[in-house]
């Protein structure tokens, strides 16, 4: 089957674009024929590479899979055929957390893409158990590209930021996966969304996806001053910083008194450096957040189509033109999220 795939960590040159051979789904394994991927930051960190991640080679990233159920091995009410969508989030074993429906703070908690093999190829193999039917009116490429934003966005908003309606909440970016579909659902919710922008091309996207009011920051470097402005100086409820190093000091100016900082990710690294005085004085939550438990996929998902929120998708791209686009994410080019379709589901 065709993949992208690598076998030593590092830069973008170690991506690859080949056969290696079809997956054989194991005990309790669905062999899923994949018709849609969508990419994620995370397929960049895992090619990198960070010390204690260890990977049998050659790895194939891609962690949002859409496609048909090809075959099982194991009791499953699906039939072979079926529209599927995948929960990337694997619990690999029962322990205190996972007991508490708390399954991503589990030390043996995986991520298809990251720890195991992932969709980025013509066929993957998934836990039965991680498989969940796509309504026939939506299409792979948007079942595909919320899976992994979806359920990180879901538990970082709800189950620890405690975003209500009643909340301002400000997104520190808007054109990546998570920080675009935060804005949606906390639009959705009736919350007020600020968000920061790079261009002026995002800022006009950032709007007709939710954004009640936008800041380029290029424009207004000490953008955590507009928002306090814009607030007649009290600061936010709710800060998502997933930017890191570069702007979570920011982030402390721009929060209310008593409000919360959450963030599931460091973009610009985590050598992180502030004024712990902004912490204890203004009383703020510094919250970490990663992925979410089974319920939390499926509370997200069920969410995101009852409320008709389709998010948004930057392109649509064949998979042989896959190492291009991850190139392209990491450039941050991009609006949304890249989608990838083997050659043989491309139309």
């Amino acid at each position: 089957m065709k993949a992208i795939f690598f076998e030593k960590h590092g830069d973008s040159n170690v991506l690859q674009y080949g056969d290696l051979p079809q997956p054989v789904p194991k005990e309790g394994e669905a062999l899923i024929k994949v018709k849609a991927v969508a990419l994620n930051h995370l397929d960049i960190w895992v090619r990198r590479g960070w010390k204690g991640l260890e990977l049998n080679m050659p790895h194939i990233g891609g962690s949002d899979v859409s496609g048909e159920l090809v075959s099982v091995k194991g009791a499953t009410p699906f039939k072979v055929g079926s529209r599927v969508v995948i929960n990337p989030g694997v619990s690999t074993s029962e322990d205190e957390w996972t007991r508490r429906g708390e399954h991503s703070l589990s030390p043996n908690y995986q991520v298809i893409g990251e720890h195991i093999p992932g969709g980025l190829a013509e066929y993957c193999t998934v836990p039965i158990k991680n498989l969940m039917v796509l309504p026939e009116n939506i299409s792979f490429e948007a079942g595909a590209a919320p899976l992994l934003v979806a359920t990180t966005s879901w538990r970082m908003l709800f189950n620890r930021a405690q975003l209500t309606p009643a909340d301002s909440i400000l997104v520190v970016g808007s054109g990546g996966g998570v920080n675009s579909l935060t804005i949606q659902i906390a639009h959705s919710l009736g919350a007020k969304v600020f968000a920061l922008a790079g261009s002026p091309e995002k800022a006009e996207q950032a709007q007709k996806i939710g954004a009640d009011e936008v800041i380029e920051y290029n424009k207004f470097p000490a953008w955590h001053k507009e928002i306090l402005k814009m607030t007649s100086g009290r600061g936010v409820d709710v800060v998502v910083d997933n930017v890191g190093e570069k702007t979570l000091e920011m982030s402390l100016k721009a929060v209310a008194r008593g409000g919360r900082v959450v963030t599931v990710g460091n973009t610009t690294g985590y050598n992180i450096k502030f004024d712990n005085r902004l912490l204890f004085s203004k009383q703020i939550s510094l919250i970490g957040s990663t992925m979410g438990s089974p319920q939390d996929f499926i509370d997200a998902m069920a969410y995101l189509w009852r409320n008709k929120i389709e998010i948004a998708i930057d392109s649509v791209s064949p998979l042989s033109k896959g190492i291009e686009m991850l190139e392209r994410l990491e450039r941050g080019d991009h609006f949304g999220k890249i989608v990838l379709q083997p050659r043989s589901s491309f139309a």
